[in-house]
């Protein structure tokens, strides 16, 4: 067979002159609307210039030399289908045979590429057919008979020496990415594939060009979100944190989820997690100013409803048009309880020692920003040896299944999660199907109340007295507060500051204060904890006394020998006014 006379021509061409000519419809050799066959077959190089001259000098072929006489428009059976072909921007190739050896390849591929030698194989001499990887997808086309298309398959220039270099020897310095479609073509009974690539080089930097601005974007909004995140959390006396943050793949824009840790005082942690509801940058930003009045409120040692309440009215402020959810939880050691509110947020899961899981109650209202709710606070119970989790709803919700299903899936996972709290948290992670390219920020919170026995225990004491009021409150609070420091070994100097920082606050109370009054001592690995509460709910304020004045000097006295101070009102009416000593290592 003499693949070197590929036909050419458009499918149908020769039946449609032969149903012309019998219907009496072609002319006569020798009038002036008379056009010659179009020579669609390759002969080799003298008929490609002889195709070349017969173009005018724009490289076109003039409608008037084909076409009916006196219209000036061509026949379609009396194109050359190579003259179509050449005139082509994409670029065109025909390969055939199991091999792929080359037939044609027309003017736009020869620009890009250089020449072809006919009968070479592709593999040898169209390494770039190679580089798009369209080896194997011509295979697929020869055999399926059905046409095949990738898109945007990128190409690198040429080196020089390459053995589809141009004839003067210089490289084909052609950059680009094109979309292919392979087609079979069956002429002749031989086999072949018609290779059309469209250059979308430009469209394709273009979304290259999008795609770096949003990784840019998305790796800005990332590192702003962990710039707020808290760098290393506040590790509280009485329990044990670990905290986990994973934003969203790389499709999926990041969200404003925060957690935070905050020592209260007294042995007291605030604990808490929000997600702002948007993307991007804006939504982080949001989310560092909620976490900065957070921790701003929290000082103030207010009830976890009233926080929220403030969070509330600030976030309308912030912007009206984001909405947050959010939970704000305090841990007491002497309750062995959460107390808690919550913002539109998810419920927190505490698992007992035993490994049952309760899922935190009412009370829940809507999400921070809607404004004109009266938020109120809720307990659950959290043990020695209690294990609790706060999370946001990347870990849970998914959108196959409602999200109450997936907050049931997180319970069964915490049942059987066991560990330290970083152990905890990937184990959550893990049991939730949570992977790099989760469409979703996830941030969990977990905390345990460790219970302690043996040596650890001797380093945690309590101690408690009712004070009934009268003058002898005073001296019975100080020979307490002397002996129980002593039994738990404090060197003298602290025990005498212990003494004298206690005798300060009950005097405080007995003044200002109302029945019913009670005395606290609390011991720590880390610190003493003093407090004396009593039914008064006026807090009090450290003031500078006058030499001549008789009293006010108690809480100034207290904030100088005490590493910190602090006053609350506290749940019932009334206050707690309390003072810590770190002790020494």
């Amino acid at each position: 067979m003499n693949f070197t006379r590929w036909s050419a021509r458009l499918p149908g061409t020769q039946r449609r002159i032969a149903a012309r000519t019998d219907g009496g419809e072609a002319h006569s050799s020798g009038s002036a609307s008379s056009v010659p066959a179009a020579r669609g077959e390759f002969e080799g190089h003298g008929e490609h210039t002889e195709r070349r001259d017969r173009k005018d000098g724009r490289g076109r072929r003039d409608a008037r030399d084909i076409g009916p006489k006196g219209t000036g428009i061509p026949a379609l059976e009396e194109l050359a289908v190579r003259d179509v072909l050449d005139g082509l921007p994409a670029l065109v190739a025909l390969v055939y045979g199991p091999d792929h050896r080359v037939a044609y390849v027309n003017d736009a591929y020869t620009d890009a590429f250089g020449p072809r030698e006919p009968g070479t194989t592709a593999a040898e001499s169209c390494p770039e057919l190679v580089e798009l990887g369209l080896m194997p997808l011509m295979d697929q086309v020869l055999r399926s008979g059905k046409p095949r298309t990738v898109k945007s398959r990128k190409v690198q220039s040429v080196p020089v020496g390459t053995t589809h270099a141009l004839a003067n020897g210089a490289a084909v310095a052609r950059d680009g990415s094109y979309t292919v479609t392979c087609t079979p073509v069956d002429t002749s009974g031989s086999r072949g594939v018609l290779i059309f690539a469209a250059d979308v080089t430009d469209h394709a930097e273009a979304t290259e060009r999008l795609r770096a601005s949003e990784r840019r974007l998305r790796e800005t909004a990332v590192a702003l979100q962990r710039s707020l995140l808290p760098q290393e959390l506040e590790q509280p006396d009485d329990l044990r944190v670990a905290a986990t943050y994973q934003p969203g793949g790389t499709d999926a824009a990041v969200g404003g989820d925060w957690y935070d840790v905050i020592t209260l005082g007294a042995g007291r942690t605030a604990l808490v997690i929000g997600d702002v509801m948007g993307r991007g940058v804006r939504a982080a930003a949001v989310m560092g100013q909620l976490r900065t009045a957070v921790r701003a409120y929290a000082r103030l040692d207010l009830p976890p409803h009233e926080v929220l309440q403030l969070l509330d009215g600030l976030a309308a402020e912030i912007d009206a048009s984001q909405i947050a959810t959010c939970v704000y939880a305090v841990h007491d050691p002497n309750e062995g309880r959460l107390v808690y509110a919550s913002a539109g947020h998810l419920p927190i899961l505490v698992r007992a020692e035993d490994g049952t899981v309760a899922r935190a109650a009412d009370p829940t209202g809507p999400p921070l920003g809607t404004g004109g709710w009266i938020h109120t606070s809720g307990t659950i119970d959290l043990a020695p040896g209690s294990t609790a989790v706060l999370y946001t709803d990347g870990l849970v919700e998914r959108r196959s299944e409602d999200i109450d299903e997936g907050v049931a899936s997180l319970e069964r996972a915490l049942a059987g999660a066991k560990g330290s709290p970083q152990v905890v948290c990937d184990r959550l992670i893990r049991a939730m199907g949570v992977t790099a390219e989760h469409d979703d920020d996830v941030a969990v919170l977990v905390l345990q109340h460790p219970a302690r026995t043996g040596q650890a225990a001797e380093l945690f004491h309590n101690a408690a007295l009712d004070l009934l009021g009268g003058i002898e409150a005073a001296p019975r609070a100080r020979a307490f507060a002397s002996g129980v420091l002593a039994s738990w070994r404090f060197p003298v100097e602290l025990r005498d500051l212990g003494v004298l920082a206690t005798s300060e606050l009950v005097a405080n109370s007995l003044q200002h204060g109302t029945p019913p009054m009670r005395l606290r001592l609390r011991r720590t690995d880390r610190r003493l904890i003093i407090e004396v509460t009593d039914g008064d709910d006026h807090l009090p304020l450290r003031r500078h006394a006058e030499p001549a004045d008789e009293a006010g000097r108690g809480i100034s006295i207290v904030a100088t020998i005490a590493s910190s101070w602090g006053s609350r009102r506290t749940p019932g009416g009334g206050k707690a006014v309390w003072c810590e000593f770190a002790l020494p290592h």
